[in-house]
């Protein structure tokens, strides 16, 4: 009695949880070892005790609630969380931050040559030619690779351009490597004529001593947890004592603590020693020859940049207002201090970036994989190739695009140029945020709906041109707003299925499970 097939099983779950458990959601826990297969005379099974631990643990009750919040229309093989962050990061997808991307195994899901209950059919086979004219940071590029397939990116973004080419070049490591060392070395004897290395360690001693105190790990958690702790009352008042400190140092070390000028944002989000950094870096790999070391160098930099704005750790991703002082930090529960120099950063992100390379050479496969820059409205494919890579239209002659496999920007969720601004300042990229569709600064409003089908129908049916006749569309979407089938008559394309999937293990200080669809379109 204790031994269930999958329908028993699935049978025994809804009625212990009073709602519908497909035989489906069960295969989902057995493939996602979260229960363990059991062979009974040649049929999968599985204990009922193994079940009813699942169900009664963290992770189970934490399905049941997002299905009941959700819906039970979710397809769970697509959330994903049985990975570990390091999973869904793999090699080169953490080259560089990007706001809004989608995690590589979801690409693969359906780029691969596997079938399950909710994919029926394999959509492409290795040699084939896809297209991602929302290329982002190059997620789907990547994963074409490393799947044999040849594929051509779009993005309006020359900065996501950029990240995306450099994510599947091929590079000297070893002179990059010692590229690297060479700055390090010149940016520490920078350092060496200044007072920022002795005010760091003294202010580094005077923080742990201050923290041991006033937040002793892991008491002060635990204490927060149970709510015998007024988190905002508390790290404010804590807060407001360690600047007297704070104080004392800076005049002692006599730092200056701003630029004088904010017209830029180089100027406006960074300490006055970190500027003199990036500008001495800049410098250095501006004088190296290679044209491709430099790109992958300057993808360093703008990493390193990144982490060291001047602002708090929990907002990082979306910046309020420079922090040029010690603050209580909610994300790590102590009092925290602004970077007075980007050198451990530049070494470690320089050290990490060359790994990634390195473990993504073990992957690549021999073929093509590129993205453009342009408007995915109107861009000519056939042009920009000629141009830009004749041995990818070498491809598209001999065989048209599979498929499309894409997400495209929500309405009115992120400016895409906005969020690297400090590279396109750094590195000089012409900015065409107005022809960014759906972007965070025209709003949700109905005029920015009707621009939004608009923009994305336009896209499709630029894209279409180039499209084999029996193509595949895949498109990763959150529409709260029921835009799709609008843009997919537009187009002439019928959505044939829709792949409901939870979105879950979110890295951003809001972590807020949500749903999004991946449609499936086909020619009408």
């Amino acid at each position: 009695m204790n031994i269930l097939t999958v329908d028993e099983a699935s049978r025994w779950a809804s009625e212990y949880l009073s709602r519908n458990i497909s035989s489906s959601n069960i295969s989902y826990l057995i493939q996602y070892g979260k229960v363990k297969k059991l062979d009974n005379n040649g049929y999968t099974a599985i204990s009922k005790d193994d079940l009813l631990r699942y169900y009664q643990s963290f992770y189970g009750r934490r399905e049941n609630s997002l299905k009941d919040k959700l819906g039970s229309d979710l397809n769970w093989h697509l959330s994903f969380s049985h990975l570990n962050e390091s999973d869904t990061t793999k090699h080169v997808h953490r080259l560089h931050p990007y706001k809004g991307k989608f995690i590589p195994q979801l690409v693969e899901y359906f780029l691969d040559s596997h079938k399950d209950e909710f994919k029926k059919e394999v959509y492409f086979q290795k040699g084939d030619l896809i297209l991602d004219p929302f290329c982002g940071s190059g997620t789907t590029l990547v994963q074409a690779n490393e799947l044999g397939l040849h594929a051509i990116g779009i993005d309006i973004s020359s900065f996501n351009s950029f990240i995306s080419n450099i994510k599947i070049g091929q590079y000297n490591l070893q002179k990059i490597l010692s590229d690297i060392n060479q700055i390090s070395i010149k940016l520490n004897s920078f350092l060496k004529d200044t007072n920022i290395p002795l005010l760091d360690n003294e202010l580094t001693l005077e923080l742990n001593k201050y923290n041991n105190q006033y937040f002793p790990v892991p008491e002060y958690k635990y204490r927060l947890n149970k709510k015998e702790i007024n988190e905002e009352e508390y790290g404010s008042k804590y807060a407001s004592d360690f600047l007297k400190i704070y104080d004392r140092l800076i005049n002692k070390y006599q730092i200056k603590l701003k630029q004088g000028k904010s017209e830029r944002f180089l100027d406006k989000w960074y300490l006055p020693n970190i500027r003199k950094e990036i500008d001495l870096v800049f410098y250095l790999i501006k004088q190296i020859k290679e044209v491709e070391e430099r790109k992958v160098l300057g993808l360093i930099l703008s990493r390193t940049i990144r982490s060291c704005r001047a602002t708090t750790h929990q907002d990082l991703a979306t910046l309020k207002n420079p922090v040029t002082t010690t603050y209580y930090c909610h994300k790590h529960g102590k009092i925290c201090k602004p970077l007075f120099t980007l050198s451990n950063w530049w070494q470690r992100y320089g050290i990490d970036t060359i790994n990634r390379l390195s473990i993504f050479n073990k992957y690549r496969t021999d073929t093509n994989q590129y993205c453009f820059t342009g408007d995915s409205r109107n861009i000519d494919l056939i042009k920009e190739s000629e141009k830009r890579n004749p041995s990818l239209l070498k491809i598209m002659k001999n065989q048209k695009i599979k498929g499309i496999f894409s997400s495209p920007p929500y309405v009115g969720l992120i400016d895409y140029h906005e969020q690297h601004a400090y590279a396109y300042d750094l590195l000089g990229f012409k900015r065409q945020d107005d022809l960014e569709i759906g972007p965070l600064y025209k709003g949700q409003g109905e005029f920015a709906k009707k621009a939004y089908i608009e923009g994305i129908s336009a896209v499709l049916i630029n894209c279409k041109k180039y499209l084999s006749p029996n193509y595949h569309v895949f498109l990763v979407a959150n529409d709260k707003y029921n835009l799709y089938t609008t843009i997919a008559q537009n187009v002439k394309m019928k959505i044939i299925d829709r792949f409901k999937r939870p979105v879950l293990n979110r890295t951003e200080r809001d972590k807020g499970a949500y749903s999004e669809i991946i449609f499936h379109l086909i020619e009408e």
